[in-house]
């Protein structure tokens, strides 16, 4: 009897479908997310990304992750802190993080997604930007460069936190961005990052490691993370503070 009110398997909706319909019409937002490399001293720092995937799923986003197909700057032996004599690939490494599920940068396009949010990690300012050799003369890779300016073009969210908010310092010109507390002891580098990013013509906000700042005009939303020093969690409640405004914003 039950058989006349149950759809065909091949009609019944799959899981992005049911997504809308208990969302009462409302579609999941589409969050790319930039990876740099897999560990804190040379691609992207493993707690925030898992924390950026963590709350993006909690906020009922649907993520696509993307990474440069290109060598990373050096690699660091992470148990005894000093570069290791091999070479590696940003994207294979980052597939790591992904469980497999990436795309190469180059295939990111803005009009297929609602926001973009980067990790921290050295890997942002070793492999995403050169500024943990050259500061604020630093370059940024040309197709991370080419993908901000895409999502802002498109008046779309970008999320940064940890070190990678001075890529945004590099490219937009006059925006706003936090990496922390200035001249404050638990954020040992903040004080002369925020410095440079002020000699870039932009604003440096002080904001703790549990808040967000964003930046209303250029729809950037950053947070400091591991900047400070600080317990995981509270890290953890810091991107989730930005990825909750990212969301909304998109």
């Amino acid at each position: 009897m039950l058989s006349k009110y149950l759809a065909p398997l091949s009609a019944a909706p799959g899981p992005s479908a049911m997504l809308t319909l208990l969302s009462c019409g409302q579609m999941s937002k589409r969050v790319a997310v930039v990876l740099a490399g897999c560990g804190v001293y040379d691609g992207s720092e493993i707690h925030e990304a898992s924390a950026v995937l963590v709350h993006l799923s909690r906020g009922g986003a649907s993520v696509n992750m993307f990474a440069p197909n290109i060598d990373q700057m050096h690699v660091i032996n992470h148990l005894k802190g000093e570069p290791s004599q091999e070479t590696r690939n940003v994207l294979v490494e980052s597939a790591r993080l992904a469980r497999g599920n990436i795309q190469d940068l180059s295939k990111l396009s803005a009009k297929d997604h609602d926001a973009v949010i980067i990790p921290g990690g050295f890997g942002a300012a070793k492999n995403l930007c050169t500024w943990a050799v050259q500061g604020k003369d630093c370059s940024v890779n040309p197709e991370v460069q080419a993908v901000l300016q895409a999502f802002h073009t498109e008046g779309k969210p970008i999320g940064l936190c940890c070190i990678s908010p001075v890529i945004a310092a590099k490219v937009f010109p006059g925006c706003q961005v936090t990496v922390g507390m200035e001249k404050a002891e638990k954020y040992p580098n903040t004080t002369d990052t925020a410095a440079a990013i002020a000699q870039l013509g932009c604003t440096h906000v002080s904001k703790s490691v549990s808040e967000s700042h964003v930046d209303d005009k250029n729809k950037l939303v950053t947070t400091c993370a591991f900047m400070c020093d600080a317990p995981i969690h509270e890290v953890f409640d810091g991107i989730g503070a930005m990825v909750k405004d990212v969301l909304k914003l998109a």
